[in-house]
């Protein structure tokens, strides 16, 4: 396991729900006083809200909130409640008459798991940001991560679970945090040893296959379902950042993934990172220093998320603590 949390940056709280009647949930990190964020979407196909407005020609400048959510595009609903929490409380843009939160949010696909027509909603995320705290969140099969599954490529009866996992890295006075929910089409890969931790199962449902070894000697997946894996996550900063710098950020965050899971960024991922700055530390921070930060982080909430999973009976998804791999 890899130390810290993305909320050791002051003023960030995370929050999840986890729904008690299927494996889904919503995940929410809240920054009620705003913070500038940027976002990069890399997969085929995404489930996004709120995504144009961070580019940096368009006028928002903060956030106010971002979710991650499971339920495929039904739930990007959960971000209403989020909204409807910070307007209840005050927090948005003033627009006109009254303040307007604003809430970007992405989904992964989670619908294989039990009961489809259960996904997050405007409950479930107004419950989300309920049950936020500035305290480490759990990892694993909770909020976004539950019912997430990873080494898809070759059918989901050889897949292993997947999760949600955080963590963050401090260099002198500025630190750099990730969440990821971690649903991927492709294996979790250590970057450190190249080893598969969670992916593709080989025909003994224990071993791993290793998807990309699989390939390159000629095993070619039977049939790919486009839509139905996705990473989704976020990272984080103290440091001062422009709009723009933000979306950099964003997009040097995906380095993480790269190194984390293979194959990535794939027709059937709808892969997505945003990244937040809160400006809390004071200091301007280099920009490639944080974006190597960003990767560095990113990989790790990666390998925390499949190593703190627990299996699924149905349908059988092993965890990597199952089968020994963690």
């Amino acid at each position: 396991m890899f130390p810290g949390a993305i909320t050791d940056i002051a003023g960030l709280k995370v929050g999840h729900h986890t729904d008690a009647r299927r494996p889904t949930g919503c995940t929410v990190l809240m920054c009620q006083q705003g913070a500038t964020a940027g976002v990069d979407v890399r997969g085929a196909a995404p489930g996004t809200r709120e995504t144009d407005l961070l580019d940096p020609q368009n006028v928002i400048e903060q956030v106010h909130a971002v979710l991650l959510t499971g339920g495929s595009a039904f739930g990007l609903a959960a971000a209403d409640g989020v909204m409807h929490w910070l307007e209840e409380r005050g927090h948005g843009v003033q627009v006109g008459p009254c303040r307007v939160p604003i809430v970007p949010a992405a989904v992964l696909f989670d619908l294989w798991v039990g009961d489809a027509r259960i996904r997050p909603n405007a409950a479930a995320g107004h419950a989300a940001c309920m049950a936020a705290s500035t305290t480490p969140p759990e990892q694993g099969c909770v909020g976004a991560g539950t019912g997430a599954s990873v080494g898809k490529l070759f059918g989901i009866e050889r897949a292993m679970k997947g999760g949600i996992g955080t963590a963050s890295i401090r260099v002198g006075a500025i630190t750099v945090g990730a969440l990821v929910a971690v649903n991927a089409i492709g294996d979790v890969v250590d970057p450190s040893t190249g080893r598969v931790i969670a992916g593709a199962r080989a025909d003994d449902g224990r071993t791993p296959l290793d998807s990309m070894a699989a390939i390159r000697a000629g095993q070619l997946p039977a049939a790919l379902l486009d839509g139905m894996a996705t990473t989704i996550g976020i990272v984080a900063t103290d440091a001062r950042l422009t709009k723009a710098q933000a979306n950099k950020l964003a997009s040097m965050a995906h380095d993480g993934l790269a190194r984390s899971i293979n194959p990535v960024h794939t027709q059937t991922d709808g892969d997505t990172m945003f990244a937040l700055a809160t400006g809390g530390s004071g200091k301007v921070g280099h920009l490639t220093v944080l974006g190597a930060l960003a990767a560095e982080v990113t990989a790790r909430a990666v390998l925390n998320a499949v190593r703190t999973a627990h299996g699924l009976s149905t349908p059988h998804l092993p965890s990597a603590r199952d089968l020994g791999l963690a």
